[in-house]
């Protein structure tokens, strides 16, 4: 069986950060927190119908996020999660040289160490799987 390949696509986090899972300050339940929304930043929650605006100094805090014995994994939302776990999945990892696209540290390459670690993958993929099912029952 050919090994899975990775190529990384040369994005930032803040391409994953327009719209984020987060949790809800009411409900404690999922919701939407969408930043790029005008005025300015809002929570929506469809479990208790909250709908508001958020100062930029009390962000809700990220439903995507999972604790591991060597520290926390987290994602903004399911697109970010999947490119996580493609990368960590994969056992073939492949970027650009660095000049050709003039960016040197992509979302993948600022990845701390001990995710991009072989040795660390089963523990990784199964908190983003643990991750993931908490959206589909959240």
């Amino acid at each position: 069986m050919p090994p899975l390949r990775f190529h990384d696509p040369g994005l930032d986090a803040h391409h994953f950060s327009g719209s984020m899972l987060v949790r809800c300050p009411r409900c404690d339940r999922i919701a939407h927190f969408e930043r790029s929304a005008p005025p300015q930043p809002r929570v929506i929650c469809r479990s208790c119908g909250l709908c508001r605006p958020t100062n930029r100094c009390a962000w809700p805090k990220l439903w995507l996020r999972a604790e591991t014995r060597h520290g926390v994994v987290s994602a903004y939302n399911l697109e970010h999660l999947d490119l996580l776990r493609r990368f960590v999945a994969a056992d073939l990892r492949e970027r650009d040289p660095w000049y050709e696209h003039g960016r040197k540290m992509t979302y993948i390459g600022r990845l701390p160490a001990w995710i991009k670690s072989a040795k660390n993958r089963t523990e990784v993929l199964r908190a983003i799987d643990r991750m993931r099912a908490s959206v589909i029952s959240g």
